[in-house]
């Protein structure tokens, strides 16, 4: 990795880690502050609220990004972009934001009063301009500005949350800092693009190519968002409650591939309109690697203290979403294959049609899942339908891809590390029934082996292969010991 994106993958992936630790941070509290109704309850409201959320993005998070790295070496063209694009987020998040508002008055039930409280998430998609600053390779001002803001709703949080009845400040809280971390992020254009008016019909040649994508983000907020929405339908509000605070955890976790993702895709999209094909392969062999290495540590990880964890970290009412969590982590491993071949193969080439196959066959697969097990599982179903649903995404892409792409190297990765990944689960799991140590103290123990174990494995694979990761990352040895150029210097087929 050249500094640059080096430096860009460490901000995203601290803000990325950062912005979703700190609902976890204060998640134990909300969880015996208001139990597993009103954490159901508020799951519910915001799953509702970040649909319309993506509704007034209409896919920006990746055309955005794209769109800009391909026109980030000519100011004119540049600024021609940002206005254009800008002017279409206006029109659709207005829209979007007037919609909302029908909702909260006219539709919303239980929940109107935390979905009222939660509006400023559909306003801040009027100024949210990631997609711009991540195009052009600037990550920091997003990581530092939006840290400072969501630092200060975590105090607030403990400050003022107190009751089951305060629920609705918890809500306003973090919708209000979603809106101060996106025009905290403002400053970060000056003197990097401008805006000019643009007649709205330049602005209306983007909506079709948004609209494209946007069918993808709304399949995959189908299985990472309607199914919350499903379970407090079908199950009760107390089941989604046990289904997020599972879900939680996951999400967390993957912050760091998404977060990686995000950093990638501006760089390649680069490299693609230089027509570096080569140079665009080897960063996905080794990408691919990594990412396969980092989610298969963590999903194993986490299926070996689920148990214990939850009731630990939530508290004893919510001991079931320990067995709800274990399964779900290996989702993190699906999502890691399918995210490094979105990201840095099918959406820098334009091929958007591959995204939308592969997400909607996932979100078709969830839906009809959950409609058949969530009555007759609870939330269990929806665990399962989730596990099928990212299955489904990463299979659709090497139906299409598998002649383009090295699949068999990368299942070959992936069965290395998720065989290291079995032996530090059953290392892990060993060291809690040996220890006599309960609470904390033992479950620090069991994460400490864990490491242990499967950074050991790890640097033995990689010994025995003839690999090392300790000078630049993706560097292998030559047979005269010597170490090869990482990819960025030495294109590999």
């Amino acid at each position: 990795m050249a500094s640059s994106t080096r430096k860009n993958a460490m901000y995203n992936v601290a803000y990325r880690l950062f912005s979703v630790l700190l609902p976890l941070v204060t998640a134990p509290y909300l969880s015996r502050t208001v139990g597993t109704e009103g954490v159901g309850l508020y799951s519910h409201a915001w799953s509702v609220s970040y649909i319309f959320c993506l509704i007034g993005m209409l896919g920006l998070n990746d055309y955005g990004v794209r769109a800009i790295a391909r026109v980030r070496d000519d100011r004119e063209k540049l600024d021609r972009t940002f206005s254009a694009i800008w002017q279409m987020q206006l029109l659709v998040a207005g829209v979007t934001l007037l919609l909302w508002f029908g909702y909260v008055f006219l539709v919303a039930g239980e929940e109107r009063t935390i979905a009222f409280h939660l509006t400023m998430m559909s306003v801040s998609c009027l100024c949210s301009f990631d997609w711009c600053l991540m195009g052009l390779d600037i990550f920091r001002p997003i990581a530092l500005r939006n840290t400072f803001v969501k630092s200060a709703a975590a105090v607030c949080v403990f400050l003022f949350v107190r009751e089951k009845g305060d629920l609705w400040i918890y809500a306003f809280v973090w919708s209000l800092a979603t809106l101060a971390g996106n025009l905290s992020c403002v400053p970060g254009l000056r003197g990097k693009v401008r805006y000019r008016r643009v007649p709205m019909g330049e602005s209306l040649k983007h909506l079709g190519p948004c609209a494209v994508l946007f069918i993808s983000v709304m399949a995959v907020n189908i299985y990472r968002t309607m199914d919350k929405v499903m379970v407090s339908r079908l199950a009760g509000y107390a089941q989604n409650g046990l289904y997020e605070n599972a879900e939680k955890i996951i999400y967390c976790l993957s912050g760091f591939i998404s977060a990686i993702g995000t950093v990638m895709m501006p760089k390649i999209s680069h490299m693609q309109q230089k027509g570096e094909t080569e140079a665009i392969r080897a960063h996905i062999d080794r990408s691919m690697e990594l990412i396969l290495c980092m989610v298969s540590g963590m999903a194993f990880g986490v299926a070996a203290v689920a148990d214990r964890f939850s009731v630990l970290f939530y508290g004893e009412a919510f001991a079931a979403s320990g067995a709800l969590m274990a399964p779900l982590a290996f989702t993190l491993i699906l999502i890691g294959f399918a995210n490094v071949i979105r990201t840095q193969w099918v959406l820098p080439q334009g091929r958007d049609s591959i995204f939308v196959k592969s997400v909607c066959s996932g979100a078709v697969v969830n839906l009809a899942v959950n409609a058949l097990l969530i009555p007759r599982m609870q939330a269990m179903g929806a665990v399962v339908g989730t596990l099928m649903a990212e299955g489904t995404v990463p299979l659709v892409q090497w139906l299409i891809l598998r002649r383009e792409l090295p699949y068999g190297r990368f299942l070959g990765y992936a069965g290395t590390y998720a065989a290291a990944g079995a032996v530090m689960l059953l290392a892990v799991r060993l060291t809690g029934r040996l220890l006599p140590w309960t609470g904390w103290p033992g479950l620090a123990a069991q994460v400490a082996v864990g490491i242990l174990v499967y950074g050991a494995v790890t640097l033995l694979v990689w010994k025995l292969e003839g690999r090392t990761y300790l000078r630049g990352l993706g560097r292998k040895k030559t047979k005269s010991g010597a170490a090869e150029a990482p990819a960025d210097e030495k294109p590999e087929s």
